[in-house]
């Protein structure tokens, strides 16, 4: 009787274990629901954020994308979290199924071990109560037996897809990171977007002014337009200017803005500034890295408050934009000290300029011994 208990048991584990886990259908299809609906909201906010940048670069348009993305965001974490609870489900669901199966193949795998020890069909009368039994139990063994191939193949496959689905689950639980640190940015950027203009429409296009015109005479410094005099040669290290405090020509406070120019084009001065601790003041941007092989142009304590390339500033306020409504990514990296002294970040030809946009816009330039770049300090 004890291998008839058996097999009933591996019968039901083997009939029934596609019904085993029926109970989170429903909730499975809500989840889905929501995600499709989620999709839907997600799609719609993505066409009006891309109504909202082609039209005015005005303040509360930029308020108005600052708000959609904020939501477009909102709702894609909404949609990841959901397909994340969905796969949860799954995973379960698959990690019993593997359990069920398991069981099964070990049962079967104990039992195909008895055949082998009783393969003489007398063998196996003997150790059974009765003949009825004896014949039924060899019978239903040997078809077990011969589907053992089918079975290892169908838990193979169960635990390769548990595999998979746990990876899908780790990449969405580092795509929610992302998402969530998106968000904090988005939310920093308007706060500092509000501080800085005062939620005022004239301020704000009074900064865009200004960073525009600093924009047009920082490409015609490039392209050797300045008004400069060469002063002579100097060292590495050596002092080469003093920052302006306050406001300047096209300048809303107290800043460095270094560049480093390689064959009249703007590179990126994280690339050739030695590795160095710095305080971050570039929010909503991120920290970045240094990995270069040049002094620094200013002494500890420093300060970065803007970087290189697509900043927030560059990108989502437009400060950069050409005549053309272009938009143009930062041309170098901004610094703040309390030493305002300025130095050669290399040795070389020490040239101080000027270039006229309403107002004189100065800077100085160091041509670097031995190469074709040049580093310029405004």
């Amino acid at each position: 009787m004890r291998l008839s208990i058996k097999k009933i048991i591996l019968v039901l584990i083997l009939v029934f274990l596609p019904f085993f886990f029926s109970g989170n259908i429903f909730a499975q299809d809500a989840n889905e629901d929501r995600i499709r609906r989620l999709s839907e909201e997600i799609s719609k906010y993505e066409a009006e954020l891309g109504r909202l940048v082609s039209e005015a670069n005005t303040l509360s348009n930029l308020i108005n994308q600052y708000n959609t993305q904020i939501k477009l965001t909102q709702l894609k974490i909404s949609q990841t979290e959901e397909k994340i609870i969905l796969l949860g489900g799954r995973i379960e669901q698959l990690k019993d199924s593997l359990d069920a199966l398991n069981l099964a193949y070990t049962q079967r795998v104990s039992e195909t071990y008895k055949i082998s020890r009783f393969s003489e069909p007398h063998l196996l009368f003997l150790s059974m109560s009765n003949i009825t039994d004896a014949i039924n139990s060899f019978n239903y063994l040997k078809k077990l037996q011969a589907s053992d191939i089918s079975l290892l193949g169908r838990l193979e496959k169960a635990q390769n897809t548990y595999q998979e689905e746990k990876s899908d689950q780790e990449v969405l639980q580092k795509e929610l990171e992302v998402q969530n640190k998106s968000l904090s940015l988005q939310k920093n950027a308007k706060a500092k977007l509000l501080e800085q203009t005062r939620n005022d429409e004239k301020r704000y296009q009074s900064l865009l002014a200004s960073a525009k015109a600093e924009y047009e005479a920082i490409q015609a410094i490039i392209a050797g337009k300045g008004q400069e005099t060469a002063v002579g040669h100097i060292g590495e290290g050596e002092r080469i200017a003093s920052i302006i405090q306050g406001s300047s020509c096209n300048s809303n406070g107290t800043h460095l803005h270094f560049m480093i120019v390689e064959n009249n084009v703007a590179k990126n001065p994280a690339e050739y500034l030695v590795s160095r601790s710095v305080e971050w003041d570039n929010s909503p941007d991120s920290p970045f890295s240094f990995s270069g092989y040049m002094q620094w142009p200013m002494s500890d304590p420093i300060r970065i408050t803007q970087g290189f390339g697509w900043t927030y500033y560059a990108d989502k306020l437009a400060y950069y934009m050409d005549k053309n409504g272009v938009k143009h990514p930062h041309s170098g990296i901004d610094f703040v000290s309390t030493d305002l002294s300025v130095k050669s970040v290399r040795a070389g030809t020490l040239y101080r300029g000027s270039y006229s946009i309403g107002c004189a816009l100065r800077y100085v330039r160091v041509d670097h011994d031995d190469s074709n770049i040049d580093s310029y300090y405004l």
